[in-house]
């Protein structure tokens, strides 16, 4: 059974590690480190803001979890990892006896526990090891009874007994959940055209693609001849469905290859919630298929929801996307420039470039809007090339100018750490820029980090050696700051703004800003406050010897031709007071 796992998987074994010390990290990696078979591959995480962003965005096989690490309520915790987390096993520590702790932490979901007292390397390995199997296991088992059900007509009454297991599951978990109900346009032609046999082969080959856009939890079931349902758990909200939704729209719409020959096919989708749209499989499956038949209205691939308020939000994540991959090839998007002062010479030192879109309809749409649809969806990653380009231009621009030395930083997404030729593209771009990379700056946050701290690290070792220095934006929100301050290229710190507008309210905003301007300055490292809007402010930062500001005090973004005459009155303003 092993050698069988291993031939469906081999290769290295992903590992997230929730603990609030780094010495435990190290300690868990140096016990599994001698266990060849597996090859542990290990992602530190002891931050509760990135922990969310880890589970969601990156794959991994097991979760070590120290149960120190949670948000006030350990039983809550491990009930949102097991649903977060695509159901991959969980391995709890503690320091209690395992006949103490084990029975209440497996209850509430957790795969195996180990107590720390007496652990050793190969107690560690095996548990690992065989959580890994289970899962493989699992897996395998769950693909070949998806085809075997997608393979042809499934008896109904199993259909509605998955579906009120799958209810049971919700009303206990106290989660949400869809139904799909996908029917194939016009799937008579086929037939007439291709015969049963191959119309067939259309179905199965559709089945065989929408299952790889689903989760592994959801379940796909052809219940007719032109036919599926798609059973979906543990939804959190509407851009849950959303996703979903584009995923199986997009599978649809790609040609299939029947002997040789692309075929074409559109469907109409149906989509009714639990537990909205009812509490009864007859009920919800009734309400998919009236919606169903509200899509068939509608021309090409499209779907309805049978609740009206949340057809209207899936809707409008969906047309915002859609909006947002036309607005970068339609030139809507612009970058907005916000100075940073150097506070020992009044001087514009840099600016920071900050993306706006200019929608044809809606007007100027906020970052706060925009932005986690272009994450999820995947479209940060050429927005965030597009925004280097213009910063790159900029940058030339500024110098023929005559405001010469002007750093321009930019914000990389955690997203461009999923793109494995980011360097490559970066160095390109760059390259055919023809700028003084010393003025180039990308900002970066801890979670764009811990996606994949060795990749990272490289990637930024790589850039760094082009020239281009690196800023460590929100600095002080996250508990791995020190470190990464010590092992990455950072030349630069943002005290993240929550702590400078507290300046005047709270005594620890200000020990915290203290600490963080001496620890950087320690370290030879320079130091930049955001959102900084009143005189208060800004004197308290100035007798910190706080080494730039950014914020409304000075000036807000602004485009482009706005910055340029900033500078320019800033400079006929520096050479009168000469």
């Amino acid at each position: 059974m092993t050698l069988a796992v291993k031939s469906f998987n081999s290769g290295h074994v992903r590992l997230l590690v929730l603990t609030p010390e780094y010495s435990d990290y190290l300690w868990l990696g140096a016990l599994l480190a001698g266990d060849s078979e597996m090859e542990p591959d290990l992602t530190w995480c002891p931050d509760l803001i990135d922990c969310d962003d880890l589970i969601r965005n990156t794959h991994f096989d097991v979760i070590l979890w120290d149960c120190v690490f949670h948000g006030g309520s350990e039983d809550a915790f491990l009930q949102y990892l097991s649903a977060s987390s695509n159901e991959k096993p969980v391995l709890a520590l503690s320091a209690e006896p395992v006949a103490e702790r084990a029975p209440g932490l497996l209850s509430n979901g957790a795969a195996d526990y180990l107590s720390r007292q007496g652990l050793d390397g190969w107690g560690l390995c095996r548990a690992v090891r065989c959580l890994w199997y289970r899962q493989q296991l699992s897996e395998y088992a769950h693909g070949q009874l998806g085809k075997e059900v997608a393979s042809g007509f499934i008896n109904r009454d199993l259909f509605f007994d998955r579906l009120q297991q799958a209810l049971l599951r919700a009303e206990r978990a106290s989660q949400r959940l869809a139904l799909l109900h996908i029917n194939l346009d016009d799937f008579r032609s086929f037939n007439e055209s291709f015969g049963y046999q191959k119309s067939d082969q259309i179905m199965l080959k559709l089945a065989e693609r929408l299952r790889l856009s689903l989760r592994r939890m959801d379940s796909l079931m052809r219940i007719g001849g032109d036919e599926f349902a798609i059973i979906v758990e543990k939804v959190e909200d509407s851009l849950d469905i959303t996703q979903i939704i584009r995923k199986v729209v997009n599978a649809i719409g790609e040609p299939l290859s029947i002997d040789g020959q692309n075929v074409v096919v559109s469907a109409s989708l149906g989509v009714a919630t639990y537990p909205e749209a009812g509490e009864s499989p007859e009920n919800l499956m009734r309400r998919a298929n009236r919606a169903m038949f509200e899509a068939k209205r509608d021309p090409g691939t499209s779907y309805r929801f049978y609740d009206r308020q949340l057809h209207i939000t899936a809707g409008y994540q969906l047309r915002l996307e859609a909006d947002l991959r036309n607005a970068l090839r339609g030139n809507e998007l612009e970058v907005y420039y916000q100075p940073r002062i150097d506070l020992a010479s009044e001087e514009v030192r840099g600016v920071e470039c900050l993306l706006r879109w200019n929608h044809p309809e809606r007007g100027l749409v906020g970052p706060d809007e925009f932005i986690p649809v272009a994450e999820r969806s995947g479209l940060i990653v050429p927005i965030g090339y597009w925004v280097i380009e213009q910063a790159c231009k900029r940058l030339q621009e500024s110098s023929e100018l005559g405001h010469p030395g002007l750093v321009f930083a930019v914000n990389l997404s955690f997203r461009q750490f999923h793109d494995r030729k980011m360097t490559e593209t970066i160095f390109r771009i760059i390259f055919n820029a023809n700028v003084d990379t010393s003025l180039l700056e990308l900002e970066l946050t801890e979670s764009a980090m811990m996606h994949d701290p060795e990749y990272a690290q490289r990637c930024l070792r790589e850039l760094n050696q082009l020239g281009i220095s690196f800023a460590l934006d929100d600095f002080g929100t996250g508990f791995s700051s020190l470190s990464n301050l010590q092992h990455l290229p950072i030349s630069l710190v943002k005290i993240d703004k929550s702590f400078v507008q507290e300046l005047g309210h709270s005594a620890d905003a200000e020990h915290i800003i203290r600490a963080i301007i001496s620890l950087a300055h320690s370290l030879q490292i320079s130091v930049v406050a955001e959102g900084v809007e009143t005189e208060g402010q800004l004197e308290f930062l100035r007798q910190q010897h706080c080494d730039e500001i950014q914020g409304y005090y000075y000036a807000r973004p602004m485009p482009w031709s706005d910055l340029v005459q900033f500078l320019d009155n800033r400079s006929r303003s520096a050479c009168l007071q000469q």
